[in-house]
């Protein structure tokens, strides 16, 4: 497989085999034991307590916080050195998945084993991890990360919360408010962020036993009810100078490094969740009757199963993927004997951003297709899909919203454009077709870069339409090439026939994408300046596909409904 730097940096302008990506077939058999071991948890200890979750009797959750951390759930991308068991990242993003099932506990336990245990896991001290470590992976103590602020959001470093050093050097003392706060009544330790002196921005624990540390009363929120969400009031709090992560005035690399594992997380958390919408929407299809036969046996039920599903297979193939990436890249720091988290995250940071656009709103789509379907009784408490559909909008803002990780992507990838270093290789293998629009599409990313800086529209902070239009193409190119080269490597082991929906799946997707961001590139074209090369790929873009795709869709449909789940 390629280190991780090449690929997630080069992708738009290197060759990637099928080989040298991760798919959820290369699983192993320790993978698979997780998988079901984290479901079978779920399902016989999550589900039965899930009424007083929601119910907010966090006593509930505390227990299970605690089984989970008996079942080494919360130390699996922890460094063994650290307490953790170092299953790497693949194995966290199946627990995230099949977690996913739990609804707002999957929230408390995302908060314990990401932005909650990884700052001190990857940037505390020795003496740091000793202290917290072992309780937080043992779910004794819950940790919240404390960083949004009622005046600061997504613009997370003009924070107010201030930190002042004591004369006698042995404390800082903090004062400000966090808001939207997730753990934060059951937590017994806080990352909070404050600027030292009202001007370096600086991570801190801050233990809840702190003289001055109060918590508002629960937010009402519209879903994930039976997660805690409160304010966090720091009233002259007094914090051992011992207590800072990492260095004064670089809070900001801590933050932001962990918030990219937080969003992959949340990538896989949110496919879990559409795996979990596509069961309850099809056993609804198979059950209900209208005119006397299963309204599954409709065909615009069957066209909408279908695009859930087609959905969820680019969506799964990006996260693992990214995932196998992510995994080989510690592992080389690792064996390289790096302790550079920073450097190593940092990598990563445009692929996290890019899964945690694309997998929150393809949840979006899916969970609301799922409703419909259900019809008046998805609107009803009752049915479960009417508490995905409230919990599932939250996801689009969580980990800095959609629009702040568009314009990321895009500012990224101008900051460091390179050139393509060779034209891509397309002359055999099952999706020749789907390969050729996958190289326009890579074509029309690389003129949209050479429009925006002939025409002199850098400032991407003004030029949000344009940074969007990037984000999306380029989403569109690394969940499209995803699904390809998964696909490709499946039929390569094992034959056509053997995948004759993985081949579906991405035929469909790569059709409707190349066509969806076609018609994004006809609508800005006069903006970035009406490029001829431009116009001229967006227009080969958008011509329509030798595939009978109302078949297509209709054979995929019946797979689905036959299995009654998501099937790849």
């Amino acid at each position: 497989m390629l280190t991780e730097k090449k690929e997630i940096k080069h992708f738009l302008n290197t060759d990637i085999l099928p080989d040298e990506i991760f798919t959820p077939e290369d699983f192993s058999d320790e993978h698979i034991m997780l998988e079901e071991m984290t479901g079978k948890f779920v399902k016989n200890r999550v589900y039965p307590a899930l009424g007083n979750i929601e119910n907010q009797e966090f006593d509930e959750t505390v227990r299970l916080i605690k089984e989970a951390g008996e079942l080494g759930l919360i130390s699996a991308d922890i460094p063994e050195q650290d307490g953790g068991l170092e299953l790497g990242k693949v194995s966290a993003s199946i627990i995230s998945e099949k977690m996913a099932l739990g609804r707002s506990f999957s929230i408390t336990f995302g908060g314990q084993t990401g932005i909650g245990a990884l700052p001190i896991a990857y940037f505390g001290t020795v003496k740091q991890k000793a202290m917290y470590l072992p309780k937080m992976l043992s779910g004794e103590t819950i940790a919240a990360y404390a960083l949004t602020e009622p005046s600061s959001g997504t613009d997370a470093m003009s924070a107010k919360t201030t930190a002042v050093f004591s004369k006698c050097g042995k404390y800082y003392i903090l004062n400000g408010e966090k808001q939207w706060i997730t753990n934060s009544s059951i937590a017994g330790l806080f990352i909070v962020y404050a600027k030292v002196n009202g001007e370096k921005f600086t991570a801190f624990i801050i233990e809840k036993d702190y003289e001055g540390v109060s918590i508002s009363p629960e937010e009402k929120k519209m879903g994930l009810r039976g997660s805690s969400t409160c304010s966090l009031i720091l009233d002259n709090v007094r914090v051992p100078s011992e207590n800072v992560i990492g260095e004064v005035g670089r809070g900001h690399i801590i933050a932001f490094n962990v918030l990219n594992i937080g969003r992959h997380k949340l990538s896989a958390t949110s496919l879990g969740t559409a795996k979990r919408s596509i069961e309850l929407a099809v056993s609804y299809a198979n059950e209900r009757k209208q005119f006397g036969k299963p309204i599954s046996s409709f065909n615009l039920i069957k066209n909408k199963l279908a695009d859930m599903a087609i959905k969820t297979y680019a969506n799964e193939s990006s996260v693992y993927r990214t995932a196998g990436a992510m995994q080989e890249g510690f592992a080389n720091m690792k064996q390289t004997g790096s302790d550079d988290f920073c450097e190593t995250i940092s990598r990563y940071a445009l692929a996290c951003s890019i899964n945690k656009v694309m997998s929150t709103e393809v949840l979006d789509f899916i969970v609301d297709e799922a409703l419909q379907i259900h019809g008046g009784y998805g609107y009803m408490e009752e049915y479960e899909i009417e508490s995905l559909y409230r919990d599932s909008r939250v996801n689009r803002i969580f980990e800095g919203t959609n629009e702040i990780n568009r314009t990321l992507i895009a500012s990224t990838l101008l900051k460091t454009y390179e050139l393509p270093s060779k034209k891509g290789n397309v002359d055999e293998g099952t999706l020749l077709r789907e390969k050729q629009t996958l190289q326009l599409m890579k074509k029309l990313y690389h003129s949209t870069i050479e429009s925006v800086r002939k025409n002199d529209l850098i400032n991407l902070n003004q030029e949000q339409e344009t940074a969007a239009f990037i984000a999306d193409l380029v989403i569109g190119i690394y969940s499209a090439e995803s699904s390809i080269l998964r696909t490709e490597k499946a039929v390569k082991i094992t034959g056509k026939d053997e995948n004759s929906q993985k081949i579906a799946y991405t035929k469909v997707f790569i059709h409707e994408t190349s066509q969806m961001v076609a018609i994004r590139a006809l609508n800005i074209l006069n903006h970035l300046g009406d490029d001829e090369a431009f116009s001229r790929i967006a227009g080969r873009l958008i011509m329509s596909c030798p595939e009978n795709i109302v078949e297509v869709k209709r054979k995929i449909a019946d797979v689905i409904i036959e299995s009654e789940k998501y099937v790849s």
